[in-house]
């Protein structure tokens, strides 16, 4: 409308400009010289940029295309037979679109396909089908017809409305898809803001307009986040306010009162106490507390409460409460979808770690979560018998080690979950949260030896796995355990291979291999057949063909060299089997 009413003002101030040879008025000013007279190409011209101008001005699509249909004889002697705009991948007519040829014409420019092309109309001997295009895209079609064929100005005339009617159009479509980009973007915060409102037209009346205005105002201007609700119903109401977390964990405390430490929660009656407020319609009063849960769609993400002892609270504290209870949820919905979107990208990233994946690429993509994969990694595998490894206990998973500083990537399995830790974990300190956090001890948690090349991590995934199956069938099944402090259970049970054994038989005879291949001496063999007379001297002198005092001396230069002590149960037994695999199974001094 406002294009119509530029383009029609246009024409009146033209129509009274062409009128003004009449009478003057006896106070008008002195006439200027008469200015030549225009060209109908010049006036043609002068129409068209007035048409240009206001479908600029024009609201929408459909009005810009309503112009140019309006006002075709601008450009020549030409009718306009039908306009298309492009909707969804398909040419939708306009409404002003003539009835008498519309399914021919209709047919005839679908079948265009883009292009422009000639157009047959009854008592018309000159047609086409202009199309309206901006920067590599089709807006639409303009059917203009001639019932002579236009000259070689009309026809630049033509050309020139047609690829203004285009960039209107191109801008107007800017425009469109820029509005709908800027609703997406603030959807969740103009959802907050409507919350807000409606807040403010609840307690206005009740005549808390002026406080619950301090309350938005204090949350817009700290950006909404727990804090800042705590302290605004603080001041809003004068008692203390507090959020915890679902597992009644403090996360924000405004007002006097702080228990310090803060109580450690039990899982068990927490439980209880959210099951019996979510069953209340609203606030819910728990011995000194006034308590509210944040649970935007069925999900509880936490716990908003007032501490009132003295039982002072009155319907417009409960009004405040619940209202600030809505707007919290928004922040920590948005909170917990940027968490889980992190949290995915953690998991794809883990998962193909896994799996075996490229180091360029791996690289590139733990710099974009902010984790170093060039330091050592240890692989961590986490199963608790009471937990099903889904979501929520992955996060708790994730907290725990958070809590005790791991650096972590994290994903999960089917029944257990998987952490990719950046330097020596604290088995034992994650063990111990991970109780705290389920309420039972019934866990286990297998960690593997450090892996200092991405490609490694796979098989050291493998290790983290049979350290955990390990402790599960011992006799004390649940704890932590290393597969470096597994002994001679590394080499045993399924999945163990030649690179085990090796590298079980490095750690054992390493340096006394070494020293023999430094000094071109036999410490292996002479362990190895000492072991294989049963631990008698004479036996085995007779055998090296060595004095006894020279076996003696080897062997304890076997202890000094090796770190191990042969007077050890366990060092006995694992320097044992180590000569036997050194020497059957990898094939002796070679």
């Amino acid at each position: 409308m406002a294009g119509r009413r530029a383009y029609s003002l246009y024409h009146r101030c033209s129509g009274s400009l062409a009128r003004g040879s009449g009478r003057r008025h006896p106070t008008a000013a002195p006439r200027r010289p008469r200015l030549p007279a225009r060209t109908p190409a010049a006036h043609a011209l002068h129409e068209l940029v007035a048409l240009s101008r206001a479908q600029f001005d024009a609201p929408d699509e459909g009005e810009i295309l309503r112009l140019a249909m309006d006002h075709i004889v601008a450009a020549g002697r030409y009718s306009a037979e039908a306009g298309y705009l492009k909707v969804g991948g398909d040419l939708v007519p306009s409404p002003w679109n003539g009835r008498t040829h519309a399914l021919a014409v209709g047919r005839r420019v679908r079948d265009l396909a883009g292009r422009d092309g000639t157009v047959t109309v009854a008592g018309r001997r000159w047609g086409r089908a202009l199309g309206l295009r901006g920067p590599e895209v089709l807006h639409g079609y303009l059917v203009v017809t001639s019932r002579s064929p236009p000259t070689k100005v009309e026809r630049s005339l033509l050309a020139l409305l047609v690829r203004h009617t285009a960039a209107a159009l191109s801008v107007a479509f800017a425009h469109r898809r820029q509005r709908e980009d800027a609703l997406e973007m603030h959807r969740l915060r103009e959802e907050r803001t409507a919350l807000q409102r409606k807040l403010i037209s609840a307690v206005a009346e009740l005549g808390y307009e002026r406080a619950v205005h301090a309350l938005l105002a204090d949350v817009a201007a700290s950006g909404g986040g727990e804090e800042a609700v705590t302290r605004a119903l603080h001041g809003l109401t004068g008692l203390p306010a507090l959020v915890e977390d679902r597992f009644g964990r403090l996360r924000s405390w405004t007002g006097p009162g702080r228990p310090v430490p803060y109580p450690e929660p039990d899982p068990v009656r927490q439980d209880e106490m959210l099951h019996a407020v979510a069953k209340e319609a609203g606030p819910v009063r728990r011995r000194d507390r006034l308590i509210t849960l944040i649970r935007p769609h069925g999900e509880i993400l936490g716990v908003l409460a007032l501490v009132d002892a003295g039982a002072e609270a009155d319907e417009r504290t409960v009004l405040a409460l619940e209202h600030a209870a809505a707007s919290l949820a928004l922040e920590m919905t948005h909170l917990r979808n940027l968490a889980e979107t992190e949290l995915r990208l953690h998991r794809e990233l883990a998962d193909d770690l896994l799996a075996g994946t490229d180091e360029p690429s791996a690289y590139a993509r733990s710099e974009a979560v902010g984790h170093d994969l060039h330091r050592s990694h240890y692989i961590v595998v986490v199963q608790w018998s009471n937990r099903t490894a889904d979501d929520s206990f992955a996060r708790t998973v994730g907290r725990a080690a958070a809590a005790v500083g791991m650096r972590s990537l994290l994903t999960r399995r089917s029944d257990h979950v998987v952490l990719i830790a950046d330097e020596r974990p604290d088995a034992r300190a994650l063990y111990e949260a991970l109780a705290r956090e389920t309420g039972t001890r019934s866990g286990t948690i297998g960690v593997s030896a450090p892996s200092g090349s991405l490609n490694d991590i796979p098989h050291h995934y493998e290790e983290a796995q049979r350290a955990l199956d390990v402790r599960r069938h011992s006799r004390e099944r649940y704890g932590a355990t290393f597969f470096d402090e597994l002994g001679l259970y590394r080499i045993l049970g399924p999945g163990s291979g030649h690179r085990e054994l090796e590298t079980f038989v490095q750690e054992w005879l390493g340096q006394l291999i070494d020293y023999d291949s430094r000094h071109h001496a036999t410490m292996v063999e002479t362990l190895s057949r000492y072991f294989d007379c049963g631990g008698n001297y004479d036996e085995t002198a007779d055998y090296l063909t060595i004095h006894r005092s020279t076996l003696r001396y080897r062997l304890q230069r076997i202890r000094d060299i090796s770190g191990h002590d042969l007077a050890n149960v366990e060092d006995r037994l694992n320097l044992q089997v180590a000569t036997r695999v050194w020497k059957i199974v990898l094939g002796g001094p070679g």
